[in-house]
C-alpha cells in the first residue's frame, strides 16, 4: 500500500468538503502548489488531486493550479474532476500527471470510458467510483447515478482499467474509519485491490486495513492530515506496514515533560 495526501481544490484554493457538501467547506491552504510541496517534504510520494469546480461543472475549472502543483513538485499525481473529455486527459497527462481519474463520465459516457482505455492505457487512467448506500454518485457527488457501485466497478474491469479509487462519500471527512468489508466487496467485484478513500483519522485506521491488504492497493487521506491527527511520515509507515499502534498509544498516554512544553 502506498499513502495519497488529497489535495481538493476549490476556487483556486486547497480545501475538504464534508460529506461532499459544497455549502460545508474548510480552507487548508490558499495555494494548492505549495501545499504539495509540503506533503513531499514529509514523504509522501503521491498525492490525489481532485479539482472540485471541474467536478460539479464539468470543465477542467482550475487546470492551471494542477500544472503549478506538476511543475513544483516530483510528487506522483493522480488528478481528476471535470475530465469528461480525451482533449482534457491528454492536457493533464502531458502536463506530468501520472493518472487521470474518470468519474462521472463513467456513468454518462461508457464510450468515453472505452476510448479512454484505447488511447491512454490501464496505466494511466483510474476509475473514481463514488457511493452513497452503495450507489454511485456523479456531478461531484450532487446526484445519485441509478447504478451500483459493485456493478460499475464489475464493468470498468471488463473495460480492461486496472485501478479504482473507492469513496465512501459518508464517511468522506469525517474521520470515522474505514469499513474493511465494503473496500473487500469493491475489490471482490473489480478484481484488482482498490484505493482506500474517506474516513481515515489516524494511522491506526490505515494499520487497521491489514486483514485486507490484497484488497488495498494505495490509501487517501485528507483532513486527517490538515488537523494534525495523522502525519504524513506516520501514514507513509502504516501503509508500509512498519507503523506500530503501540507507538501513538504510549505517545498519547505519556504524561507531557519540561521538553514538551518547551518544543
Amino acid at each position: 500500500m502506498y499513502l495519497l495526501p488529497a489535495i481538493d481544490i476549490l476556487d483556486g484554493r486547497a480545501v475538504r468538503l464534508a460529506r461532499g457538501d459544497y455549502d460545508a467547506v474548510t480552507v487548508y491552504h490558499d495555494d494548492p502548489a505549495t501545499q504539495a510541496q509540503l506533503f513531499e517534504e514529509d514523504g509522501a510520494s503521491w498525492i490525489h488531486v481532485v479539482d472540485l469546480n471541474g467536478a460539479k461543472s464539468g470543465n477542467p475549472d482550475n487546470i492551471e493550479v494542477v500544472r503549478r502543483i506538476l511543475a513544483r513538485t516530483k510528487l506522483k499525481v493522480e488528478v481528476g474532476g471535470g475530465v469528461r473529455s480525451l482533449e482534457v486527459a491528454d492536457r493533464l497527462l502531458d502536463a506530468g500527471a501520472t493518472r487521470v481519474i474518470l468519474g462521472t463520465a463513467l456513468v454518462r459516457d461508457p464510450d468515453f470510458a472505452q476510448a479512454a482505455m484505447e488511447k491512454f492505457g490501464p496505466d494511466a487512467l483510474v476509475a473514481g467510483i463514488d457511493a452513497k448506500a452503495g450507489e454511485a454518485a456523479v456531478a461531484g457527488w450532487t446526484e445519485g447515478s441509478g447504478v451500483a457501485a459493485a456493478d460499475l466497478a464489475r464493468r470498468m474491469a471488463g473495460l480492461g482499467y486496472e485501478h479504482i479509487v473507492y469513496t465512501d462519500i459518508a464517511r468522506d471527512g469525517m474521520q470515522t474509519g474505514v469499513e474493511n468489508s465494503a473496500y473487500a466487496r469493491m475489490a471482490a467485484a473489480f478484481g484488482n485491490p482498490v484505493i482506500v478513500s474517506g474516513g481515515i483519522a489516524t494511522a491506526a485506521d490505515i494499520a487497521a486495513l491489514a486483514p485486507i491488504a490484497d484488497a488495498v492497493e494505495g490509501v487517501i487521506a485528507g483532513r486527517a492530515i490538515y488537523e494534525g491527527t495523522l502525519s504524513v511520515a506516520d501514514g507513509v509507515a502504516a501503509c508500509q506496514g512498519t507503523y506500530r499502534v503501540s507507538d501513538q498509544l504510549e505517545a498519547e498516554e505519556r504524561p507531557l515533560t519540561l521538553e514538551d512544553l518547551e518544543a
